[in-house]
């Protein structure tokens, strides 16, 4: 993968995917052992949209790794208007080894890819959130101690969230249900792709309207703000639409008696979820958050490692992690 860019799960095959968790659960548990894995090297942050747990993770993972990061804000590129996106691409390919870049067009994002020569990784777009499924699905194993033929629920909007977690856990051989309203569905192509490439691993994805359908049995029950960024004036409109979708105590019992709770962060107490599922010893929404470092560590580790950077494979890694 060194060179490749980080702009979808599925532009990978299930194993380069395992590989990574792996990685960042090796990462996580020996962090010294990379310490100067990506000496001197410098990772250009472009954020359109703003963020407390991307910035941080992506900012504090280089330097771990002993790189630098470079911060540039809206108002410093304003990409599309004050400059072009293969302008920016082609000034930042020659300055630093990796682009992170968190927008709203998922377009910017693969023209950014198609004109830098460097590896550019998604933090966000309004389609996807891949870094954020790998974080979830780094968290979950944790937990759950394998993630093969588990249930695992999203309740609420099928937005960028739920996609990349469709897309992941398709990858994973779970079995994935995504229960929305009505009208708040995720797209026939992403859900087409999930089944098919579920049936290659032994995942599976179903759509329902029914959050109690979704939740009953889970191993993991997850959600997220109704109303994204950019979303803001549907807001009180979303807010009665997808009341019944709250994840409150009652649809967290009906999952399993050790199923875990996840939001991928912000939350909005008192509508998406309840004081009592979020903060209840089921809830591992902080450690998820914690896991954002751990999983990009290991993307710009496999990405931009330096030439004479090696890493250990897939099988030495499940050796060492005993997996």
């Amino acid at each position: 993968m060194n060179g490749k860019d980080f702009l979808l799960i599925r532009d990978f095959s299930p194993s380069e995917i395992q590989y990574l968790l792996v990685l960042g659960r090796q990462v996580k548990a020996d962090p010294t052992a990379f310490s100067n894995s990506l000496r001197r090297q410098t990772l250009a942050m472009i954020f359109e949209k703003p963020s407390l747990r991307t910035r941080v993770s992506f900012d504090v993972g280089i330097q771990q790794l002993g790189g630098f990061s470079l911060y540039l804000s809206p108002a410093e590129i304003n990409l599309g208007k004050r400059e072009s996106v293969y302008d920016v691409a082609k000034n930042l390919e020659r300055m630093v080894q990796g682009i992170m870049i968190r927008t709203f067009d998922h377009e910017v994002v693969v023209q950014m890819a198609r004109y830098a020569s460097i590896p550019v990784i998604n933090g966000l777009t309004d389609y996807v959130h891949p870094c954020q499924a790998m974080a979830d699905y780094l968290t979950i194993w944790e937990a759950q101690g394998n993630l093969e033929g588990l249930k695992i629920a999203f309740v609420g909007d099928g937005n960028n969230v739920a996609r990349s977690l469709m897309f992941a856990g398709a990858q994973l051989g779970a079995q994935v249900w995504l229960a929305t309203p009505p009208g708040y569905e995720l797209d026939a192509e992403s859900v087409q792709w999930a089944c098919d490439r579920g049936g290659e691993t032994g995942g599976t994805c179903t759509l329902t309207n029914d959050p109690e359908e979704a939740a009953s049995g889970a191993d993991v029950i997850y959600t997220d703000v109704w109303a994204s960024m950019g979303q803001e004036a549907e807001a009180e409109k979303r807010r009665h639409i997808f009341l019944p979708y709250q994840v409150d105590g009652t649809l967290f019992r009906r999952a399993k008696r050790d199923a875990i709770f996840l939001h991928c962060l912000p939350a909005h107490r008192g509508e998406e979820v309840t004081n009592e599922v979020i903060d209840s010893p089921r809830s591992l929404v902080f450690q998820q958050a914690e896991n954002r470092l751990h999983a990009q560590k290991a993307i710009m580790l496999e990405l931009m490692k330096g030439e004479f950077v090696k890493l250990p494979g897939l099988l030495e890694l499940q050796e060492l992690m005993h997996v």
